[in-house]
């Protein structure tokens, strides 16, 4: 098994490299569900270092378009990889992972919420579930009591045998149809030119990526560098693959412990 290892082993010859901080959101750069000053306040003193941003979160459409259009990013990816937004002159633009199945993938979805609600009665779906396009988020514990592991891991095995990709997030339980997850969503981002990025395109060995919860597995087990904030320990056992580093705050105390060492390489 995988020893965490602290944020603060990370040495500047391996981090002089990075170009672009990609991040969750949920419960990595927002704390309790709020987005603290100083986690906001990290994104800027990162763009004005002259890093590179993009959020790859789990989050609606809808949040998407307004991370992209009022963040300090350079693009976003959603849905756990199904697009990615960007602006371009002022207009919003995107990529769709899915192609020429997205309207497939949209009927599926539709079918799910029924199967789901007869196995689950109790289900209740994330309250920003009429802004998605191709995911459906099952809450569990941002709007309604905390569901329990047992629950948990019984719903997600039941998503698969329904033939659907299920990821949990710290506040969800995120299923859909499609071979895409973030990893994928960021690549596919990336063929098109990263679009969004004035100048020089990152390369994989110059990305950073931080998160916070069993999602983001596929992240941290394709990039070079990761971070997970502290309460990434809490799913430690069902991680995939584990982050590089663990920092030694939780949730947006990580997101702004690892900004700081990234703004004080450039300094």
């Amino acid at each position: 098994m995988n020893k965490v290892v602290n944020w603060s082993e990370a040495q500047k010859v391996e981090l002089e490299k990075i170009k672009m901080v990609c991040f969750d959101v949920d419960d990595t750069v927002t704390t309790d569900g709020v987005l603290p000053a100083a986690s906001y306040q990290a994104l800027w003193d990162l763009k004005e270092a002259g890093y590179l941003l993009m959020p790859i979160t789990g989050r609606s459409a809808s949040w998407c378009d307004h991370f992209a259009r009022f963040w300090p990013v350079d693009a976003v990816v959603g849905e756990n990889g199904a697009f990615s937004f960007f602006m371009d002159n002022g207009v919003r633009r995107r990529i769709d992972t899915l192609g020429d199945k997205s309207n497939e993938a949209k009927e599926k979805i539709q079918s799910l919420k029924s199967e789901i609600l007869s196995e689950f009665p109790q289900a209740i779906w994330a309250s920003d579930q009429d802004y998605r396009e191709y995911d459906l988020a099952i809450d569990i514990c941002e709007d309604v009591p905390p569901w329990s592991e047992d629950e948990i891991q019984r719903l997600l095995e039941f998503l698969k045998q329904c033939g659907a990709k299920a990821k949990l997030s710290s506040i969800h339980i995120n299923a859909w149809f499609g071979e895409y997850d973030k990893c994928s969503g960021i690549k596919a981002w990336l063929m098109a030119g990263g679009p969004g990025v004035t100048g020089n395109i990152p390369k994989w060995d110059e990305m950073i990526f931080i998160g916070d919860s069993p999602n983001d597995a596929p992240m941290f087990g394709a990039f070079d560098f990761s971070v997970g904030v502290a309460n990434i320990t809490k799913y430690w056992d069902q991680l995939e693959a584990h982050p590089t580093w663990v920092t030694t705050g939780k949730s947006g105390d990580g997101f702004v412990e690892m900004a700081q060492k990234l703004i004080q390489i450039r300094q």
